[in-house]
């Protein structure tokens, strides 16, 4: 049995309100101002909330704030109820999370029929999505929009081409959007003070990148460059961040892709600071096999500077090590491309 806490300072209009979804067989928890609707929910955790707007103590949006802000209860479907029907305040509610508006006076009908619609929507969402597969991304987004509310969500979803080498965002950019790669392969670079540049991330179709700013609010810490021709959709800041911060499931997601972008970074700088340049170089090699395709026919299509920039060392200290590599019959080398023979001997080798 679904509870609903509903929140309404008006006594009858709380009572009949109660009374009429008591009938429709959920469980109705009740406030009569803002401060008792957050005790309440922080109490027991609602899985649909009804608020009226103009309250003491505390009004709607103050509460819808407040969900927002405090990870045990963002997440939770929130539907406004108000006598206000100007679209200035109907702006300001979506704007900060709310799914839906009743205007009073209002039915029995209407009154079921958005909380039946958004207890379905939220119940759609999944946890996991296969972006890599064709439909994933839009599938992600269907259920985001359908969820959250985001009416914009889906407006700029038609891909962008990038040419090759093309800057996609500058170190120090304001970040304006998430980017979703759908085709090719983006790299993000650091360069140092000398002007060295190390590459700290590689993404390829079916992957986010350029979300870390995003939800840092900070300037971007790094610069991505397209490496082959790619296709990108962008996802707008505000819409990314209300989808992220507003639904628990959808900002899981989104945290395990950042865990795992983290420890990459840890692990990449733990191995230049404390592993040979052929163990270095090993490893690297295998990533990209695996990324490329784990078959004995797979290559490796990445420059010798992309790769020594992944490496975190000088080109012709990656090419002289190329080198012993194919002397040793564990790699194949052509002038654009690197395939794996032995993955087996790169990784268990004592270099």
């Amino acid at each position: 049995m679904k509870t609903i806490l509903l929140i309404e300072d008006h006594a009858p209009i709380r009572e009949n309100t109660a009374e009429i979804l008591e009938l429709a067989g959920y469980t109705v928890h009740t406030a009569e101002n803002g401060r008792l609707g957050v005790e309440q929910a922080l109490a027991v955790r609602p899985d649909l909330v009804i608020c009226d707007i103009m309250m003491p103590v505390l009004d709607g949006y103050g509460v819808l704030h407040i969900f927002n802000q405090n990870p045990r209860l963002a997440g939770i479907p929130f539907i406004f109820l108000t006598a206000k029907t100007e679209r200035t305040d109907q702006r300001r509610g979506m704007e900060l999370g709310a799914d839906d508006y009743l205007t009073k006076p209002f039915d029995e009908a209407e009154l079921l029929s958005a909380i039946t619609g958004r207890l379905n929507r939220f119940r759609r969402l999944q946890p996991d999505y296969d972006l890599r597969g064709e439909g994933g991304l839009h599938e992600f987004l269907d259920d985001a929009r359908a969820v959250d509310g985001l009416q914009r969500l889906s407006v700029d979803r038609k891909p962008h081409a990038v040419r090759r080498k093309q800057d996609i965002y500058r170190e120090g950019d304001e970040p304006a959007r998430v980017y979703f790669v759908q085709s090719g392969r983006v790299k993000t670079v650091k360069t140092t003070g000398g002007g060295k540049e190390l590459i700290t991330g590689l993404y390829g179709p079916g992957e986010f990148f350029g979300y870390l700013s995003v939800l840092q609010r900070t300037p971007y810490d790094d610069s991505a460059v397209a490496v082959d021709d790619a296709d990108l959709v962008h996802i707008p800041k505000s819409d990314f961040l209300q989808l992220v911060m507003h639904n628990a499931e959808v900002g899981q997601q989104f945290i395990r892709l950042l865990a795992g972008r983290v420890r990459e970074r840890e692990q990449q700088l733990l191995d230049m600071a404390y592993n040979s340049i052929r163990r270095r170089v090993a490893d690297t090699l295998l990533h990209l096999h695996e990324q490329f395709g784990s078959t004995p026919e797979a290559a490796i299509q990445l420059s010798r500077d992309d790769l020594a920039a992944m490496v975190g060392t000088a080109p012709e200290s990656l090419i002289r090590t190329l080198s012993e590599f194919r002397h040793d019959g564990l790699i194949e080398l052509t002038p654009k491309n690197i395939r794996v023979l032995q993955p087996a001997r790169l990784r268990n080798g004592h270099w």
